[in-house]
């Protein structure tokens, strides 16, 4: 349900007033997962509370991790994962070989079938991957895999992916979620459409989606791997912060994401509810539309960059919750830039800058972000201090889905937003982001274009030996931060409020629900 505004501190006092309590109501949550057998750890419904919907429940066609989060690993699953220390181990694949710089071979598991039957084999692997890459299909995520000329055939548990050019970060995006695979008779009942029935061969299987208000699975009964311990999980759209966490306390909910730094200390007194907090691969930043004038001058973008006091805003916007970052990726990605030096603090700097380019007195501009009480408070303190060099920010704020596909088509000035790197490769961050063939729903929604960032990037791509790729990473990521694309803010930290009694939850570093092993008390 939507909380009105006006109700929202009211709301707030009484949420607070619970958990310092550790009230609880008749239905306590304890009693929620059991059925009859209250002290059982297996069984029952996992209840999560989030503020967005899936904007949709296609691996091919989502932009957000946010959606990915529902199906990646529950619904769907890939030839190969990430284990809780963020290494690839097989999956759907139990075994890979790389059998020359443009071929990569996979066995498959042969005990696999999708959620009505159909049995997972090469075939399957095939059909995904061409529906992906079918320019008729039009993905955005086609991109990801765009070196990936073939997916061959060699027998029904043996596939090779056949490659136009060599790709070292290869079985990172395998483990993504845009590497999942799809039931092929899914493909052939919905053709190019979005699939309206996800069916693939993990945990969960998909029930029902009510947009905007749930999205429901349930356990997968001939699941080939270690079964979930919970029965049906239930993803429910509360928008209201206070009020998802309410539910958790009153046995509604068992798991409330995400949750805000405002609320973060009030939840850790609780009796009945903890706080769930994990560093992860992505950073928070603000961003600029390098095409929208005045950004497509250089000196306007170092102006604001200079002009903005980063030590004040993780202190005062953030409570030191995800340290300063210095780029778009956070330490734990492989090609992170320890060195790379991002503007300082200098508004004599700035003012000079703005005066070069022509705007001595500062101009108008909208700033855009979604509805999160961090980037809304983050874009009121930006709208104060760049007021100091002229320069008057309109602030919007918007629902998640409405504010990405602004982003996507280009109708953005400046923006705040997260990018939380699915992969743990550095690829990831700098192909989708800042890569010229990126442009719009793929990630580089600054619409930015250097010659050098792209060759740097593809050179990158194809470089076995690890250390060279680091050293490419780092000269792209100093050009990046020289064209001033973006200023960085802090490494996100995954955060979200979990009833006391729900045992085994975590979040990747890459920001994905993870749910298989939860158990409910």
């Amino acid at each position: 349900m939507r909380i009105k505004r006006g109700v929202g501190r009211w709301i707030l006092v009484m949420v607070m007033a619970i958990l310092m309590t550790g009230c609880s109501t008749n239905q306590d949550v304890s009693t929620m997962g059991s059925g009859s057998d209250k002290a059982s750890k297996y069984g029952g419904t996992l209840v999560i509370t989030r503020l967005s919907d899936a904007e949709n429940l296609d691996h091919h066609f989502m932009s957000t991790i946010n959606a990915a989060s529902v199906t990646h690993r529950k619904i769907y699953e890939g030839l190969v994962g990430r284990d809780k220390n963020a290494e690839i181990q097989p999956l759907l694949a139990e075994s890979w070989k790389q059998l020359n710089d443009t071929t990569w071979e996979f066995k498959l598991r042969e005990d696999v079938t999708f959620h009505d039957g159909t049995p997972f084999n090469a075939n399957a692997v095939k059909a995904t991957f061409n529906r992906l890459l079918d320019p008729k299909v039009a993905s955005p995520r086609a991109v990801v895999f765009e070196m990936v000329k073939e997916v061959k055939i060699v027998d029904d548990y043996t596939v090779q992916f056949i490659l136009t050019k060599p790709f070292s970060p290869l079985l990172s995006i395998l483990a993504g979620h845009e590497g999942g695979i799809i039931n092929p008779k899914a493909i052939e009942k919905y053709g190019k459409k979005m699939i309206q029935e996800p069916n693939g061969t993990g945990p969960f299987v998909f029930e029902s989606w009510t947009p905007g208000q749930e999205i429901n699975l349930s356990k997968n009964d001939n699941y080939w791997g270690t079964a979930p311990k919970v029965d049906k999980v239930v993803f429910k759209v509360v928008p209201e912060e206070t009020t998802r966490i309410a539910m958790l306390e009153t046995g509604e909910a068992h798991i409330a994401e995400p949750l805000s730094i405002a609320l973060m200390d009030t939840v850790e007194t609780s009796a009945t509810v903890d706080v769930y907090r994990s560093e992860g691969f992505g950073t928070e930043y603000i961003g600029f539309n390098v095409q929208k004038k005045p950004f497509n001058d250089v000196r306007v973008r170092k102006a604001i960059s200079h002009a903005v006091e980063m030590e004040s805003i993780i202190e005062g916007v953030f409570n030191n919750v995800g340290k300063k970052s210095n780029s778009l990726m956070g330490p734990k990605v492989l090609g992170y830039h320890e060195g790379l030096k991002a503007y300082d603090y200098n508004l004599n700097a700035a003012k000079k800058l703005l005066a070069e380019a022509g705007y001595p007195n500062g101009f108008e501009t909208t700033l855009i972000t979604m509805d999160n009480k961090e980037r809304a408070n983050l874009a009121e303190v930006l709208q104060s201090q760049l007021k100091g060099i002229g320069i008057n920010v309109k602030v919007q704020v918007m629902e998640l889905g409405t504010f990405a596909e602004q982003l996507n088509k280009g109708d953005s000035e400046m923006f705040i937003y997260s990018w939380r790197n699915a992969t743990g490769d550095a690829d990831y961050n700098q192909y989708n982001l800042f890569h010229t063939n990126s442009h719009g729903p793929t990630g580089n929604t600054f619409f930015y274009s250097n010659k050098e960032v792209d060759r740097l990037i593809e050179a990158a791509r194809s470089e076995k030996d690890e250390a060279k790729r680091i050293e490419l990473y780092a000269k792209a990521q100093e050009i990046e931060m020289e064209d001033a694309v973006y200023i960085p803010v802090r490494v996100i930290e995954n955060m979200a409020a979990v009833a006391k009694g729900v045992e085994g939850f975590s979040m990747s570093p890459s920001g994905y629900l993870e749910i298989n092993d939860v158990s409910i008390k």
